[in-house]
């Protein structure tokens, strides 16, 4: 089980999809200028760190779900 989260997780970071996150001060000065790689990287980096406070969220209410559901089943028994 905990090998298919694995996977799925490095199968999230591997396949970023394009968005637009950016601000709109960010996006007027990138777009102004002619280098669209650097525009691509930053728009990347904003989303790496927009996603990574969520997963951490993510991760830390599965751990407790299961915490908490190991201590109940182990009550009930």
């Amino acid at each position: 089980m905990k090998k298919k989260y694995g996977i799925l997780l490095i199968l999230f970071f591997l396949c970023v999809l394009p968005s637009e996150a950016q601000c709109a001060m960010c996006r007027a000065v990138l777009e102004s200028e002619e280098n669209v790689s650097q525009a691509k990287g930053v728009n990347n980096g904003i989303v790496y760190l927009m996603a990574i406070p969520y997963i951490l969220v993510a991760l830390t209410g599965f751990y407790l779900y299961k915490t908490y559901s190991k201590k109940n089943t182990a009550k009930k028994a």
